[in-house]
């Protein structure tokens, strides 16, 4: 088959490719008889009739007795009729069949018992009251589903009730998981350089099993044509669809393309979506044969687009659309013109609007998602949006848990996971959402009124003083709320054993000394360069000092794995990586946020947390950290 290397068909066209493959080759038309008590979540194949009606007797549908309501006529509190048991009234338990010649039943609540064997009414009933009559639920013939429906719990009780011990459904697809590559290991303790944990298919099975289809996972196939192609092989002689994952890029080990190509049919090769670019798509077997990008984030984006709607295809059912909401952009996000890209966001709702934080765009970041609440949808031939602007976002939670999230912003520290764990085991269905763009990035997103709060820890050069005078040059007209933290000790972060002898910061601008900076705006940036300034080193000298990254905890991974000599950082990263620590100076990390909301129960539980013996226990326990004033406010 011909075809260009690395295409760049349109999403929608790529996926209208595979399901009419799938439908030519007569995919998705398997059904198996399953016990009704097993169904949930399936899909119907057929219809479904009752085989007996339900109830099938006459049952009284309230403790009480079972009367003739001609009898009872005339009862009133003045006129009381008085009846005879077994004669004129039998006793009878919801749920007992009705007894034969009679048409009503009297709750026992209206029933006056005289204890010689007769009770009196003050009220007549009607024909058949309180009485559940044949068929009332469901009559023998009825139809209690139509093909292709989802079975619900309570549809499983309508089937039996209606006499239907076992029903007719579609096959769930199995999808067979193949994961390749030299460098791919097992998940177990930490790999070797060079090595990568494979927790892909993991990932994917999980939501195979999430849109009701079966996973089987292969073992880990290295980058070698002939096994990549028996492989596949087997996977499509014993499974409805083939997922193999890595190898479907323009890299020197792409193999999957061409495997396909030599097996059966290759379809398309390069899709306009950013991540999720160079997927794959073919036919071995007259099975689908999807190759998935090895980026989690880029395989991810690959199994909602065009595995979904293929599982949905097989079971007959199309599962509904993750809700939509409108939310403001908080700042400039840029895409390429020739793809249709999909930006993870954080969400949260400020001031009665829904304000949508960009996250990391990484293709490898798998965290993003983990942190994501929703998707931002960037379409083909679309330079982006720019910030403010309103967009259309599809949420990946539930929108209550958008609006009952407390929004905080700016400066790093982990302490903020502390609290957030706090939070939702403290009081359920509240949540802590933090993104960290640094103190100042903090204070303009608190002034835009996209964060309920934000973390600064800001130095005045000329006072010495921490935060105030920001809050006051940048709310010169505005009540803001300083909720006093912590002071903690910054340092340089080095190697264990200290090995290139670093002593402080004059040392930083040596030659030989790879350094890994903060980025602009951070505090701890805006720290390192008063310091730089006061020892008389230009930031040029210092190799490295371009090389930014977003948090301490990042700072102190790079320099346990030997990609950086020293960063500047807290005390408690560099105790969580086995760190050495040569402190520099004590600083004071605040929040801030506008007075009006004080008020919030969210921020009260907030401030809660920062008085709480817990909060400060773990603190304590991390070490490097000042809590005696922790959750004072002041008013400026």
């Amino acid at each position: 088959m011909n075809y260009s290397y690395l295409n760049n068909i349109e999403l929608e066209k790529a996926l209208n490719i595979l399901l009419n493959a799938a439908i030519e080759i007569g995919a998705g038309q398997q059904a198996e008889k399953i016990p009704v008590r097993e169904a949930c979540g399936r899909v119907t194949s057929e219809a479904v009739y009752a085989r007996i009606s339900s109830p099938h007797y006459n049952a009284s549908a309230m403790d009480g007795i079972a009367v003739c309501a001609r009898s009872t006529f005339g009862a009133t509190d003045t006129t009381p009729v008085v009846l005879q048991e077994g004669k004129d009234y039998k006793m009878v338990d919801t749920g007992d069949p009705l007894p034969s010649g009679f048409d009503a039943v009297v709750m026992i609540e209206d029933v006056i018992n005289l204890g010689d064997g007769t009770v009196k009414l003050l009220k007549s009933a009607v024909p058949w009251q309180h009485v559940r009559q044949i068929g009332e639920d469901i009559c023998a013939g009825d139809m209690i589903l139509p093909s292709n429906t989802v079975i619900e719990p309570a549809t499983i009780g309508a089937m039996l009730a209606g006499g239907i011990q076992e029903v007719w459904v579609w096959k769930r697809p199995l999808a067979g998981i193949i994961p390749t590559g030299d460098e791919i290991v097992p998940p177990g303790g930490t790999p070797e350089e060079g090595k990568i944990m494979e927790f892909n298919s993991s990932i994917f099975s999980s939501m195979l099993s999430k849109w009701n289809a079966v996973s089987k996972v292969y073992d880990i196939v290295p980058d070698n044509i002939e096994l990549i192609k028996g492989a596949l092989l087997k996977a499509a002689s014993e499974c409805d669809i083939v997922l193999i994952n890595a190898g479907s890029s323009a890299g020197r080990d792409d193999y999957t393309a061409r495997a396909i190509s030599e097996l059966g049919t290759l379809l398309v090769h390069g899709i306009a979506i950013r991540p999720g670019k160079p997927t794959v798509l073919g036919l071995i077997k007259d099975k689908p044969v999807i190759g998935v990008p090895g980026y989690p984030v880029s395989g991810i984006i690959v199994l909602e687009k065009l595995v979904k709607p293929l599982i949905e295809y097989y079971n007959h059912y199309s599962m509904p659309e993750g809700q939509t909401v409108k939310a403001v952009l908080s700042k400039r996000v840029v895409s390429s013109l020739k793809y249709e890209e999909f930006v993870r966001v954080k969400l949260g709702s400020v001031d009665d609007r829904i304000v949508a934080v960009p996250l990391n765009r990484g293709a490898g970041v798998v965290t993003s998602f983990v942190k994501a609440d929703g998707l931002l949808h960037i379409p083909m031939n679309s330079e982006g949006f720019e910030g403010g602007q309103t967009v259309n976002v599809q949420l990946l939670k539930r929108e209550d848990e958008i609006k009952n999230t407390l929004v905080v912003t700016g400066s790093h520290d982990p302490l903020l996971d502390v609290m957030s764990d706090i939070m939702q085991r403290t009081w359920r269905g509240e949540y802590i959402s933090s993104s960290h763009v640094g103190s100042m990035g903090g204070i303009m997103a608190v002034k835009r009124s996209e964060a309920h709060m934000a973390g600064i820890h800001l130095l005045d050069e000329e006072t010495g003083e921490y935060n105030i005078s920001y809050i006051r040059k940048y709310f010169p007209d505005r009540k803001i709320i300083l909720i006093n933290c912590v002071k903690r000790i910054q340092g340089l972060m080095v190697k264990p054993g200290n090995p290139m002898g670093i002593k402080g910061i004059s040392d930083l601008a040596r030659p030989e000394l790879k350094y890994v900076n903060r980025q602009k705006g951070a505090g701890t940036r805006i720290l390192l360069d008063f310091l730089l300034r006061k020892h008389g080193i230009n930031a040029s000298d210092i190799y490295g000092y371009d090389r930014e990254e977003f948090t301490h905890m990042s700072v102190a991974a790079l320099v346990a794995s030997d990609s950086a000599d020293a960063g500047m950082g807290i005390y408690s990263a560099a105790k969580i990586y086995g760190l050495d620590f040569i402190p520099v100076c004590e600083e004071q990390y605040d929040f801030i946020l506008p007075e009006k909301y004080m008020d919030m129960k969210l921020v009260k539980h907030f401030i809660e947390i920062l008085k709480s013996d817990e909060f400060r226990n773990t603190l304590q326990a991390m070490g490097g950290y000042n809590t005696d004033n922790a959750g004072s406010i002041t008013v400026l």
